[in-house]
């Protein structure tokens, strides 16, 4: 039987209202699984380079490891006895002595189009302000919407609601899986289908970050290990590394389970969306990391001379 921790077991997050409730979900479920009370456990709040710093675009300071290093940080020097991530953030590498190998049930991958008005993308005159931080998000509407006009536009989803309420933008992109764990159902919004434009690798799905040597932790974390997933991450992230991915990149990919058989999506893009490739494959669940390497190796091999040089 796995014991209760003797002392308070301390979870690391990001401060934002998304990071918290993830931190809460991650404790709600080892208390289950754990048959323990709140008390065994302490969420400890650390802020990053990439919450400190909201003046600049991503790509300007740093990459993903802006939403990580200090926490990663605090998990090394055991300040903190397990990390709580937002997959999309995550470099694909963890440092020395680090594991992440927990994931909670993804929620919904797909992007949420916002406007205060109820517009949808489809609506959209020619010229509209579009706000958006994210570097893929921004490639695949100039690609689709080369009409519109794009703006950066960073900070928590409260903070680029009020964005909007103040006019900096007339739309922006948010995440589904976000909104749905902040309960924010009076935020109107509009699903944008996965055919139509493909999210973020790993996006919706909270992992769990460990000290790889903790053999106790990784006890408790296996109770609340969701398996199916750990297969769609293992395939994504694989897709992920092989293209080198970054903050940086604009790369899109989403696997998807059905029983034992997973079918992988892929698409890479130039900044500008001036050209976008994309790739899918199948395979056995248990072969995901294979099909994301595959799937990605066909994309570098037709891209044309020239097309990652952005890349840097």
């Amino acid at each position: 039987m796995t014991p209760t921790p003797t002392a308070p077991l301390k979870i690391g997050t990001r401060g934002s209202p998304l990071a918290l409730a993830q931190a809460y979900e991650t404790r709600a479920r080892l208390m289950a699984a754990l048959d323990a009370p709140e008390a065994a456990f302490e969420i400890v709040v650390i802020k990053t380079t990439g919450d400190r710093v909201l003046d600049r675009p991503l790509k300007e300071i740093g990459g993903k490891g802006l939403f990580t290093r200090e926490i990663e940080d605090a998990l090394l020097d055991g300040g903190i006895d397990i990390a709580v991530h937002s997959m999309k953030d995550m470099p694909t590498l963890q440092p020395d002595g680090l594991l992440l190998d927990t994931y909670l049930p993804r929620e919904d991958p797909r992007d949420a189009f916002v406007t205060l008005d109820g517009r949808q993308l489809s609506d959209l005159e020619a010229g509209t302000v579009v706000g958006t931080s994210s570097l893929r998000r921004r490639a695949q509407l100039a690609h689709r919407r080369p009409d519109l006009n794009v703006v950066e536009f960073r900070g928590n989803v409260q903070t680029r609601m009020k964005k909007l309420a103040d006019g900096v933008a007339d739309a922006t992109f948010l995440a589904m899986a976000g909104l749905n764990r902040l309960g924010m159902a009076e935020v109107p919004r509009a699903a944008i289908e996965t055919a139509d434009m493909l999210p973020a690798v790993a996006q919706g799905a909270i992992g769990i970050e460990r000290r790889a040597d903790d053999d106790g932790v990784a006890e408790m974390l296996a109770l609340i290990h969701d398996r199916d997933t750990g297969l769609r991450l293992a395939a994504e992230r694989a897709f992920l590394l092989t293209l080198d991915g970054s903050c940086e990149t604009p790369i899109a990919g989403l696997a998807e389970l059905d029983g034992d058989h997973l079918r992988l999506r892929g698409e890479v893009l130039r900044p500008d969306g001036s050209e976008v490739l994309a790739e899918a494959g199948e395979a056995p669940a248990a072969e995901g990391a294979d099909l994301g390497r595959a799937v990605a190796q066909r994309l570098l091999d037709r891209a044309p001379e020239g097309f990652f040089d952005w890349r840097g």
